[in-house]
C-alpha cells in the first residue's frame, strides 16, 4: 500500500480551466491526480489525461465518492460513473469524501461497500478523508486499518491538527494533506516569507516542505503551469530543524472547511 508524495489537486477547477490545469502538471511532471465526484471536473480530468498522451499505468488517479452514494447499494454504481468519465477501467485511490454523520449511513456501510469495490477492481486502493479520530475508528474497524491507505485532511502551518495526525501515526494511517497553503494565506505569512529567503525558496515551496518533511504526502493545484513547476521543486527543499520549529510556532487551529453536515467533530 502506498500513495505518492506529490500530486496535483483539482478542487474548484472547472471545464477548460482544469483541463489546462492538468495537463500543464502531466507536462512539467506529476504523475498523481487528485479529483472527487462533487468536483463535477472527473470528465475534464479524464480529457487532459487522455491528451497528454502519459500512459495510464504511469498515473495514479485519486476520486473521492460524494454522500448520496454512501449506501451499500449505491457506491460502485456511482464509482463506475465516475471511471467512464475519467476514462479509465479503474482508479488507484478512492475516498469517502466527508463522514457526513446523520447522512442515513452508517460508517461501516460506507467502507464495506467501498472494500467490495476495491474486490471488484473498480479502484487499487481505498480510504477515507476529514475523518477525525471517532469516525476513523469506526471506518478501522470495518475494514482494518491496513485497508486504509490514508487519511486525506486539511493541514497547513495553520492548521497542524496534532491529536488527530499522532493517531493516525499511531496507526500506520498515511496522511495526505490538503490546503496546505490555507486558500494562500501562508504565503503572506512573515515567517514563511524569511524562511523562503533563507532558502532562496518561494513561500509555497517551504509550506509544501514542511508537510512532506513531517511525511504527510500534498495536493497542491495551480491554474498557472509556472506555479505547477515550482510548487514541485519543494520536494527538493531541506528545512532545518529550526525552519521546522518556527512553522510548528504557527499553529492557530486556522480550519478553512468545516461544512455543516459533511463534517463531523473535531479534535
Amino acid at each position: 500500500m502506498s500513495i505518492p508524495a506529490f500530486g496535483v489537486g483539482t478542487f474548484r477547477l472547472q471545464g477548460q480551466v482544469a483541463v489546462d490545469s492538468v495537463r500543464n502538471a502531466l507536462d512539467v511532471g506529476y504523475r498523481a491526480i487528485d479529483t472527487a465526484q462533487i468536483y463535477e471536473n472527473e470528465a475534464e480530468v479524464g480529457q487532459a489525461i487522455a491528451e497528454s498522451g502519459v500512459p495510464r499505468g504511469d498515473l495514479f488517479v485519486t476520486t473521492k465518492i460524494w454522500v448520496p452514494h454512501y449506501a451499500r447499494d449505491k457506491l460502485a454504481p456511482s464509482l463506475k460513473d465516475s471511471l467512464a468519465r475519467l476514462r479509465t477501467d479503474y482508479v488507484d485511490l478512492t475516498l469517502i469524501h466527508w463522514p457526513a454523520p446523520g447522512n442515513g449511513v452508517p460508517v461501516e456501510e460506507t467502507m464495506t461497500a467501498l472494500a467490495e469495490a476495491k474486490a471488484q477492481g473498480l479502484t487499487r486502493q481505498i480510504g477515507i478523508s476529514n475523518f477525525p479520530i471517532a469516525e476513523t475508528r469506526a471506518a478501522i474497524a470495518a475494514v482494518g486499518r491496513d485497508q486504509i491507505a490514508t487519511n486525506q485532511i486539511e493541514l497547513s502551518p495553520y492548521l497542524q491538527n496534532a491529536a488527530l495526525t499522532a493517531f493516525l501515526k499511531e496507526q500506520g494511517i498515511p496522511v495526505t494533506s490538503y490546503m496546505t497553503l490555507a486558500y494562500g494565506k501562508v504565503l503572506k505569512d512573515p515567517i514563511i516569507g524569511r524562511i523562503a529567503q533563507r532558502h532562496d525558496a518561494t513561500p509555497a515551496q517551504v509550506a509544501l516542505a514542511w508537510a512532506l518533511q513531517l511525511g504527510y504526502a500534498v495536493i497542491p493545484s495551480s491554474t498557472r503551469r509556472e506555479n505547477l513547476a515550482s510548487n514541485l521543486l519543494a520536494r527538493q527543499l531541506r528545512l532545518t530543524e529550526s525552519d521546522m520549529a518556527e512553522i510548528a510556532a504557527l499553529e492557530r487551529n486556522g480550519r478553512e472547511v468545516s461544512p455543516e453536515g459533511l463534517a463531523a467533530a473535531w479534535d
